[in-house]
């Protein structure tokens, strides 16, 4: 329990040190953008393969509900629901964390087993702030993006499902699909996904910042990151939402 408590205290400090050069200049634009652009071309196909399907199970299973009840023209509703407060937000930063949030603990790991970061610091340059704040804030900005692209993605796999393949009407599909979402939705989706950003861009710098053991260690901190990054954005889900929609 002790042990338990030491670790969460000393990533607690890495993280505050890591927020403060986050935010207080000087800042590392160069590989901010490129981290960034990265993480977004590396996730934004994977994260449109998972989300479309998903839209489309969800017209699928709703639309079969709904016609037991003569009320098909909610379906649109639902799915605009789900997509944009919980499947695209949720879907994308896994498929973050496992992209780059694995990414950056090994090639953090892998400076770390180099001696890269120690030689960094011994020539007094701040490997904090110039190696692990622009990843964090790169996954903040990067996750949101996605999680718009994810939630198109959706929104066309509802409309595929219910409209192209099992003959909806698409004007009524059209008009009801706003009916009970509003701007808080989409909104509630970027907070989400700038704050799992954040979450997995700190637990995979930490793992790798603080790599030990060689190579059998950066694999060490690789599994750990994804890990250990799901299972807190998930919680932090269930508290996010039940603050905003409760």
């Amino acid at each position: 329990m002790t042990d338990l408590l030491a670790r969460i205290g000393h990533f607690g400090v890495f993280a505050g040190r890591v927020a403060w050069r986050v935010v207080t200049p000087p800042w590392n634009f160069g590989d901010f953008f490129r981290h960034a652009w990265i993480v977004s071309l590396r996730c934004l196909g994977p994260v449109i393969a998972v989300t479309f399907p998903f839209g489309m199970v969800i017209g699928l299973q709703g639309l079969a509900i709904f016609n037991m009840f003569g009320a098909q023209r909610l379906l649109p509703s639902l799915i605009s629901v789900a997509v944009l407060r919980e499947l695209s937000p949720v879907l994308a930063s896994v498929l973050v964390a496992a992209q780059a949030g694995s990414s950056y603990a090994a090639e953090l790991g892998s400076m770390r087993i180099k001696e890269e970061l120690d030689a960094t610091e011994i020539m007094a340059v701040d490997s904090l702030r110039w190696h692990v704040a622009p990843r964090v804030a790169a996954l903040i900005l990067a996750c949101p993006i996605l999680n718009t692209l994810g939630d198109v993605a959706g929104l066309a796999g509802g409309y595929t499902m219910s409209v192209l393949i099992k003959g909806e009407p698409g004007g009524v599909f059209m008009a009801n699909l706003w009916g009970f979402t509003h701007a808080e939705d989409l909104l509630a989706g970027l907070i989400k996904t700038s704050i799992f950003g954040a979450i997995i861009g700190l637990i995979a710098c930490y793992h790798g910042f603080y790599t030990t053991g060689g190579a059998a260690g950066v694999g060490r901190a690789v599994n750990d990151t994804v890990v250990r990054a799901t299972l807190t954005f998930f919680a932090a889900n269930y508290i996010i939402t039940s603050a905003m929609f409760a």
